[in-house]
């Protein structure tokens, strides 16, 4: 199965059908693409990362890098909750975490692949995750392009021909989609799920935390006590009501603990 995963914020996905891809190549500069991999082996997460990257490369110029989770040392997340506190630099876990950090912060684009196990993603993709946990609290990378591309047994090996077929069709749609997000010139407007979760972050934060804690004060420095979104964002005028309707939910919830 391969899914699309729009993670901006890191919250949320949805699945994508196809669309068709009317940017015109001339115009954009080469755009950086990397490839976390959370499989410990080479071959069908790998082999479906390759297959994406090839579509990509054939709507315009990118620059495609593959990192493989398994050569880089991340230690398990620890719950100690320094990073959600204090901020991610007072972590106790000294590992590799921040050169991935750094990868994806250079980049234009991120893709997951990652091989489904008890129907979960890899144990290393996991820890990688849980080892961004704070980017949860403190939202950033607007602009980028997020997806996964997940892998399950819906065959036996070797792989039958028709089999193939299906999942490059889907590979196909998934990719052409990730093109369009990574060539967006303009920001684009939440959708409601978002903005609830904007909304009702910022209010419980504003609420229940003071300035001893990181998220507190990264939501003042940043201006989002007072924003109607992480970024500049024209809201209608459903959006905006919708939105204070959920600052009220945010309120009544932080009073209630």
């Amino acid at each position: 199965m391969f899914f699309y995963l729009n993670l901006n914020e890191l919250v949320g996905y949805s699945f994508t059908y196809g669309e068709v891809c009317f940017i015109k190549r001339e115009a954009l500069k080469m755009k950086k693409v990397t490839v976390f991999i959370g499989s410990p082996r080479k071959q069908a997460t790998y082999q479906a990362a390759q297959e994406f990257a090839a579509n990509l490369k054939s709507y315009g110029e990118i620059d495609i890098e593959y990192v493989f989770l398994k050569d880089y040392h991340l230690e398990y997340c620890r719950g100690c909750k320094s990073c959600f506190v204090k901020g991610e630099e007072f972590c106790p876990l000294k590992d590799d975490r921040d050169i991935l950090l750094e990868k994806m912060n250079n980049s234009d684009g991120i893709i997951f692949a990652t091989p489904n196990y008890s129907f979960q993603v890899s144990a290393l993709m996991k820890t990688f995750l849980d080892r961004l946990g704070f980017v949860l609290h403190r939202p950033r990378f607007f602009g980028k392009a997020f997806t996964a591309v997940g892998c399950c047994l819906t065959a036996l090996e070797p792989m039958i021909p028709l089999e193939q077929k299906k999942i490059s069709q889907e590979i196909k749609k998934a990719s052409v989609r990730f093109y369009n997000e990574l060539t967006r010139q303009t920001l684009p407007a939440p959708s409601f799920f978002r903005l609830m979760v904007f909304r009702m972050s910022r209010t419980s934060i504003r609420l229940m935390l003071d300035e001893k804690s990181r998220d507190y004060r990264h939501y003042k420095e940043k201006g989002w006590f007072e924003s109607d979104y992480y970024y500049d964002a024209s809201l209608g005028i459903i959006k905006k009501l919708t939105g204070h309707f959920f600052e009220f939910l945010g309120k009544r919830m932080a009073t209630q603990r």
